[in-house]
């Protein structure tokens, strides 16, 4: 059986789609998978072996159906579920089976405030496309696999964090899923252990101002290293304190104890870090009882209202206690 899998974007999206992967090519004797994703994602699934071969979306949809068409697959699983993919289903004019986003039941939690969600994870329901084909949670969790070729060498990470570190995942794709600055600074004030930033490109400026508090203690990755880097990162780290991000995805696939900090969005999204049939030791934070909350499924530039409340009111403190424990030694 030759299965085409969706999903364009983005990084923690795609992270969660691995059980798919590979619960699909493991437990179908004849299953060939092929993967379509947008260029700037396919680091996170060059490596994967599960993947028989990758296929690409830039700009022009009407070239890549081309490629597809030739390809004859039998199935397609599209856990995208957008305008584009139903050019590609109806393009390639295959069986398909599509991901429910729950968007009605979303848009009423953050439109209404009613949690008419199912309590099930988005990887379970990602797994429920290919029930059908006889195809179950095999209790495996995420998978992450990183080229040889992009393991972070020893002598790029400061001696002062050889001996282990927590990871802070400073970044966010919307400002509303991310600690404003001051908050981050008074963390890693509190902070007792040494800390590695973690971001990409855009986040170096503020990663600048971070480490700037204790250069000796805090050193800031972000940007200087590719994603699969950044991923060896954060396999390599005793902890990770992440938003609601894929790099926290990223640390479950590695098995990594998760600090989770939720601003707009909520788990009860069903995005939390997942990690199969053998959890591992985490914590949500979360400010409750605010009325504007959840306000938005994926987030905002900023504060619909203004206060910010969901960020502004974290207790840093708290954060603090729950990381430093966690002793890299």
């Amino acid at each position: 059986m030759k299965f085409l899998i969706i999903r364009f974007s983005s990084i923690g999206d795609i992270v969660l789609t691995t059980p798919v992967i590979r619960c699909l090519r493991q437990q179908i004797a004849t299953a060939e998978i092929h993967y379509l994703t947008k260029k700037a994602f396919t680091p996170i699934l060059t490596a994967n072996p599960y993947i028989d071969k990758l296929h690409v979306l830039e700009d022009d949809l009407a070239t890549v159906l081309d490629t597809l068409r030739q390809e004859d697959f039998d199935y397609v699983i599209d856990l995208h579920h957008n305008l584009r993919t139903l050019r590609v289903k109806r393009g390639l004019g295959k069986q398909a089976f599509s991901f429910d986003k729950l968007n009605v039941g979303k848009w009423l939690y953050t439109t209404f405030k009613w949690n008419r969600l199912p309590a099930k994870h988005i990887v379970d329901r990602y797994l429920d496309t290919v029930a059908g084909f006889g195809v179950r949670n095999d209790g495996a969790g995420l998978d992450y696999f990183i080229p040889p070729s992009e393991l972070v060498k020893e002598e790029d990470i400061p001696t002062s964090h050889q001996a282990g570190y927590i990871g802070l995942v400073i970044g966010a794709a919307l400002a509303t899923k991310k600690l404003p600055l001051h908050k981050l600074k008074e963390f890693c004030t509190l902070l007792a252990h040494p800390v590695i930033l973690l971001g990409g490109p855009e986040d170096a400026a503020t990663g600048a101002e971070l480490a700037a508090i204790d250069p000796i203690k805090i050193y800031n990755s972000c940007g200087r290293f590719s994603l699969n880097e950044s991923a060896d990162l954060v396999r390599r780290a005793k902890l990770i304190v992440s938003h609601d991000t894929g790099l926290m995805h990223i640390a479950a696939a590695f098995r990594k104890p998760v600090i989770s900090v939720w601003g707009n969005t909520v788990p009860e999204f069903g995005m939390s870090p997942y990690y199969g049939a053998i959890p591992v030791a985490g914590q949500f934070m979360e400010v409750h009882g605010l009325s504007c909350r959840p306000c938005s499924k994926i987030g905002y530039k900023k504060c619909p209202r203004g206060h910010f409340k969901c960020m502004e009111s974290q207790d840093m403190g708290r954060l603090a206690e729950a990381a430093n424990p966690a002793s890299p030694s």
